[in-house]
């Protein structure tokens, strides 16, 4: 598309050149024929449309050449307006002059040119025409302004043309980022799709999973050496199971994305507090400040928080209390504190255990800061805090390991 906008706007350039040329050539050979400035002006005639052809090509070795080029030939063509007899048609020459100009120059530096060729024009053909010479300066200037503003509006056709394919191609190219963008946007969307469901899993089932498998090979050792001993593991074997299908069905509901959007974020830890296993096992007070509302997605990732540490507190704290304090005024925060045997959050963090990990990698998922506080035989409490710090008292920094 582009070469043939080119061919076709070259093609009447070159045409409409080539009859100015040609009416000026059978103009003079009609009008000087047998005189004897007949030779005289073929051969300027002739000196002018070699300069005339090979403008392109010098101009663009010598990008000033086109400004002693147009001067020359501008003189030239005004020279020949000079000669005996009525030669105003010379005036003609100039429509292609206009052409090379605005194609060459600033609008307003070809303007001023052609305004400054209808007064030299008029001085001119004044002598020799009397008051018909405005009329023919008004007829050539009238050609120069239209084949020139032509020849420029086709230029910045072009111009725009060329813009327009490099934009198209820039748009190409940024359309094909795009689709591999989103490529690789479905890639990590499903990879982290996987690790949350990994952490669902972990949260909830794997533990009590777990805990069954230890149950039942303490219960086949029991059958050989104690049967009556048996009986309690096989009742634990099936709270076990009992809480692991509680836990499943919770996992399933939680999954769905209306379920906290529904119910909120207290109701969810209340249903979580009197629908698993730490009924009976591990009493839990729980606290709420405030009605302030939280994203779908912040609700349910502080959900799995407080579910882990809960985990954690019942199976490794040795607590016989837990608080779970949730803060839903400005700065929101949520807190699940035991008085228990607690760890070194140093040596923990080196451990490898899932389940600190998991809690962490749901506050950043949300944007909140975590942060644990524990020490041996100190308890341990766990913080998430919409703020970008979390404040402490200096005692309590003092007196517990920070991790």
């Amino acid at each position: 598309m582009r070469h043939s906008t080119e061919w076709l706007s070259k093609s009447i350039y070159i045409l409409a050149a080539s009859l100015y040329l040609a009416a000026v050539v059978l103009r003079t050979w009609l009008m000087y024929r047998g005189e004897p400035a007949f030779d005289a002006t073929l051969a300027l005639l002739l000196f002018w449309s070699l300069l005339f052809a090979s403008e392109p090509a010098v101009t663009r070795r010598w990008p000033t050449y086109f400004s002693f080029y147009l001067i020359f030939q501008t003189g030239l063509v005004f020279f020949l307006m000079n000669q005996p007899g009525t030669p105003d048609f010379m005036g003609v020459l100039l429509s292609v002059l206009s052409m090379q100009a605005m194609l060459r120059l600033p609008a307003w530096v070809g303007g001023l040119w052609i305004a400054l060729c209808a007064v030299a024009m008029y001085l001119v053909l004044v002598g020799e025409f009397a008051n018909q010479a405005i009329a023919l300066v008004i007829i050539y200037t009238a050609s120069n302004v239209f084949v020139g503003s032509y020849t420029r509006t086709t230029r910045r056709a072009q111009a725009a043309h060329l813009h327009n394919q490099q934009l198209a191609g820039e748009l190409e190219q940024a359309n094909l980022r795009l689709q591999e963008f989103s490529a690789r946007a479905e890639q990590l969307a499903a990879a982290r799709e996987r690790n949350r469901l990994a952490r669902e899993l972990h949260d909830s089932v794997t533990q009590t999973v777990f805990s069954m498998n230890l149950t039942t090979q303490s219960a086949a050792l029991l059958l050989e050496r104690n049967p009556s001993q048996a009986n309690q593991q096989l009742e634990r074997l099936y709270a076990l199971a009992h809480s692991a299908l509680s836990e499943m069905q919770t996992l399933i509901n939680h999954l769905k994305p209306e379920s906290s959007a529904q119910e909120g974020l207290p109701a969810a830890l209340r249903r979580l507090l009197t629908e698993s296993q730490f009924i009976g096992s591990l009493p839990v007070t729980l606290d709420v400040e405030g009605e302030g509302l939280l994203r779908s997605s912040e609700e349910q990732n502080l959900l799995r928080i407080a579910q882990e540490a809960l985990n954690n507190i019942l199976k490794h704290a040795q607590a016989s209390q837990a608080y779970i304090r949730l803060h839903l005024v400005e700065p929101f925060w949520m807190e699940i504190e035991d008085q228990g045997c607690g760890f070194d959050p140093t040596q923990a963090q080196h451990s490898g255990r899932v389940g600190l990990a998991s809690m962490r990698e749901r506050a950043a998922e949300i944007g909140w800061t975590f942060k644990i506080i524990s020490s041996p035989d100190m308890g341990t409490c766990i913080r998430v805090a919409k703020e970008n710090e979390i404040e402490q008292s200096s005692q309590q920094e003092g007196e517990y390991g920070v991790f």
